[in-house]
Formats: C-alpha cells, structure tokens, sequence
C-alpha cells in the first residue's frame, strides 16, 4: 500500500509499506519508530493509505488518525519475522545517510550480539494503527465517468455516511 504522511508544517511524504493487517480497528503496519515515516506521523497523526490496481481499474483511498499499537502486538509480529528482518531491525538506522559497507557490519555486528539467541524486539521498532474516518471506493469506466463513492464518519467513531461522487 501507498502510505503518505506529512510534517507539522504540511509538507507530503509518501512511500510504498507492507499492510500488515486490517481488523474492524483499522490498518496496521509496521516500520522503525526513528523513521522519517514515524516522525511525521508523531508530529501530525493523520495520514492517508491508496491501493490501486490498475488491471481492474480500481483503487482505494483510506484517511485517518494513527496511533502506535501496543507494544506486545508490536513484539508478537516481531517475533514470526525472519531472523534476517529481525537482525536487520537492530542493525538499520532507517532514514538516516549510510556508508558504503557500514549496514553490512552492523548485521554482521547485531547477529554476533544474538548469536544463539531470540532476536527480541527494539524499543525503536513496532507498528501504526490508521483508523479511517474517510474512505474512497474508485471504479475506472472506459467513458472516464467513473464510479466514485465516498464514506465518512466522525474522527471518534459512529456511523459512515455514503456519498456517491462525481467523477
């Protein structure tokens, strides 16, 4: 999925992320908390999720407010990764400039500190939650006159409203 963030100033950032699950709570996915992903959504908690697939001619567009999951959901998922994503987790300083070689050696460097052991969680690693208070069903028709239809509640919950958009 594209997910997009912006800084407190409003400046947009988007990138591709792996959904990691959708409950009736929302979209979970799972990065480094010292991400330039986390610090935009630290400093502004809204965001905006797309799927697109442009075999079938649809997308959709999530919107919403994004708060950390808890820290054992966070550590449960840890745990089913591979043990190179895990060493990888303490190994990354995601977002920030690297040398050449330098990642090389800090996964050489994460798997000897781990070396027989579980790999545990980081502090610095876990997951976002977006719960949706827009979203944005597309269908694409051959005459460009496609198929929109919007659904909206309040940010705290209650019901979705449905309304059909012009395209």
């Amino acid at each position: 999925m594209v997910l997009s963030t912006a800084t407190a100033r409003g400046v947009p950032s988007s990138r591709v992320v792996l959904l990691k699950e959708v409950d009736s709570d929302g979209f979970v996915f799972f990065t480094n908390y010292n991400s330039r992903k986390s610090a935009e959504l630290e400093a502004n908690p809204y965001a905006a999720l797309a799927f697109h697939w442009r075999e079938v001619s649809r997308q959709v567009r999530v919107v919403g407010k994004v708060a950390k999951v808890s820290r054992a959901e966070s550590e449960a998922y840890f745990a089913t990764r591979p043990r190179g994503s895990q060493l990888g987790a303490w190994a990354s300083a995601q977002s920030s400039a690297v040398g050449e070689g330098a990642l090389a050696a800090a996964v050489e460097d994460a798997a000897k500190r781990f070396e027989g052991k579980d790999v545990p969680c980081p502090e610095h690693w876990g997951g976002w939650r977006l719960t949706p208070f827009e979203v944005e069903f597309w269908a694409g028709q051959p005459s460009r006159l496609h198929d929109r239809f919007r659904y909206t509640r309040a940010e705290d919950g209650g019901e979705w409203a449905v309304d059909r958009l012009a395209p």
